[in-house]
C-alpha cells in the first residue's frame, strides 16, 4: 500500500468546505490516501486566492457557501487570465441534485461532482479518475 500512496505525496490539492466538521473529515480521508500537500479554505474567494497562490492540481469544493459560493468560485477560476490557473480541475463536493445547479456546473465545466457523506473508496476512485485523465498519475 506504501507505494500506491506515494503517487500522492507531491500532489497537491485544495478542500474548500465552509463546515469546518466536514473539512477536517475530507482532509483525513485524503491523507488516508496518501496526499501530504492539502490546503484548505473556508469559503470561494479564500479558496480562490489558495487556488492563486499554490496552484493545486485538483480543487474540491463545496457547492453551498458564503459569501462566494462554489459556482461563484468555478466561474472566476475559469474566468481568470492565467490559463494553467483557470483549467484547475474542480470536483464538487454537495449533496445538492438541483437541475439548476447541476446545469450551471455543467456550463462552468466543474469536473465532476461527489455526493456528501464522500467514502473513502469513492473519493480515492473519483480522484485517481481525474489525475489519470489529466496525466497528473
Amino acid at each position: 500500500m506504501s507505494d500506491d500512496k506515494d503517487k500522492y505525496q507531491k500532489l497537491r490539492i485544495l478542500v474548500i468546505e465552509d463546515e469546518s466538521y466536514t473539512r477536517l473529515m475530507i482532509v483525513g480521508l485524503l491523507r488516508q490516501i496518501g496526499f501530504n500537500l492539502i490546503g484548505e479554505a473556508a469559503e470561494g474567494e479564500a479558496g480562490f486566492k489558495e487556488t492563486v497562490r499554490t496552484r493545486p492540481q485538483v480543487v474540491l469544493c463545496d457547492v453551498h457557501m458564503a459569501p462566494m459560493d462554489g459556482l461563484d468560485y468555478l466561474g472566476k477560476l475559469r474566468g481568470f487570465a492565467n490559463q494553467a490557473i483557470a483549467a484547475t480541475p474542480v470536483v464538487f463536493l454537495t449533496a445538492d441534485k438541483q437541475q439548476e445547479t447541476v446545469l450551471s456546473a455543467k456550463q462552468l465545466k466543474v469536473d465532476g461532482y461527489l455526493v456528501k457523506p464522500v467514502s473513502l473508496q469513492v473519493l480515492k476512485q473519483r480522484l485517481d479518475g481525474l489525475l489519470k485523465f489529466h496525466n497528473l498519475l
